[in-house]
């Protein structure tokens, strides 16, 4: 059980928790300093039932979506709505600001996949729940709806763009659904799971290709696109990219960079010059092989962070109220958080179709 440890903290009891893709980075070895007795779990939500003497934005009783990302509102970066890299809340790095459950690099903060959650800054990120609004699409709010917007956001696309989008887990298949509100004429999305890419055509109304079959996806992607490539390239990948032995050899198996970065190499090389490359795919925090002078020679823009939720969440939930996204569309499995480990054994393997696990706490039923 979590205790106040600060004026502003909250204690929030968790009503449902989600697996990312992100938290399998952990899983498998590939973050720094994830520490033994840490809890994982980056996207919940839940109710306030204890305030520090600080906290006056929520109240005992109010059920909140708490973003992923832990910021104080005060910071140089937090002024510019960059919540996602706060230069107070995370002691163990300058670059990216805190995350719940995220080991020490992100702060070392205990995360959601809990029945209780300590919540920092409680003036700052937790964000009431509107009345009426179902608790599954609400913790998709956390992360999967923000960080696939913000791909998309980031992209820069223009009326009629061709995206291309690496990656048809929840995040990918977010991006590109949420391609289309930006103006994108057509929406292509490559991986190499087919219940995957069946998904996000039916989800995402877009192109899927298993990038298996096609021999070089670069040569694939110029192809179709008159020999251009694509106007946006969004990796939604990140650390753990399979398709190319070396890079899977010395950023998965040897550890030697910062994860694969394959789906950053064909992202790079199957946009066209002058285009975006927008990454959201987590990558670690050291180096990683990257074709740089591609990306000067074709004169590329890269963009690329960790989401900003408490920025886009006024927007997001209107497109939730509205009816253009549909959140909970993408989930596939509800488990008991009893049963976590099996729900990591099945996303991690991925098992019976498994998109989108969302954990209901013991809890979530007081």
């Amino acid at each position: 059980m979590p205790e106040i440890k600060h004026p502003q903290d909250a204690i929030v009891r968790v009503l449902r928790t989600c697996i990312c893709g992100s938290d399998l980075h952990l899983y498998n070895g590939n973050v720094p300093d994830t520490r033994v007795g840490s809890t994982f779990g980056h996207e919940f939500v839940g109710e306030i039932v204890e305030i520090g003497s600080e906290v006056t934005k929520v109240k005992i009783g109010d059920r909140v979506i708490v973003p992923f990302n832990i910021s104080c509102g005060e910071c140089h970066f937090c002024r510019q709505g960059m919540f996602g890299n706060c230069h107070e809340s995370n002691t163990e790095a300058t670059a990216v600001g805190a995350i719940y459950g995220y080991s020490h690099t992100a702060g070392g903060f205990n995360g959601g996949q809990a029945e209780y959650c300590r919540v920092p800054y409680a003036n700052v990120g937790p964000t009431i729940i509107p009345e009426g609004m179902d608790l599954d699409d609400a913790v998709l709010l956390t992360d999967v709806v923000p960080t696939g917007y913000q791909a998309a956001e980031m992209a820069g696309i223009q009326p009629n763009d061709t995206v291309l989008v690496f990656g048809a887990g929840p995040i990918g298949i977010m991006a590109a659904r949420c391609a289309w509100l930006f103006g994108a004429g057509r929406v292509i999305i490559i991986d190499q799971e087919d219940y995957r890419l069946e998904f996000a055509r039916n989800y995402s109304y877009c192109e899927a290709y298993n990038f298996n079959e096609m021999g070089d996806p670069v040569v694939f992607i110029k192809k179709i696109t008159d020999w251009l490539g694509a106007d946006c390239v969004i990796d939604a990948v990140g650390a753990e990219a399979a398709g190319n032995t070396m890079q899977t050899i010395t950023g998965r198996k040897l550890l030697l960079q910062a994860g694969s970065a394959t789906a950053l190499h064909w992202a790079i090389n199957s946009v066209k010059k002058g285009g975006v490359v927008s990454v959201v795919g987590v990558y670690g925090p050291t180096d990683n092989l990257v074709p740089i002078g591609n990306v000067l020679n074709k004169g590329l823009t890269i963009r690329a962070n960790q989401a900003s939720v408490k920025r886009l969440l006024p927007r997001l939930i209107e497109h939730v109220q509205n009816g253009v996204i549909n959140p909970k569309g993408l989930i596939t499995h509800r488990l008991p958080l009893e049963e976590v480990a099996d729900g990591y054994r099945m996303f991690s393997a991925k098992l019976d179709n498994c998109i989108k696990t969302v954990l209901l706490p013991p809890t979530a039923n007081h």
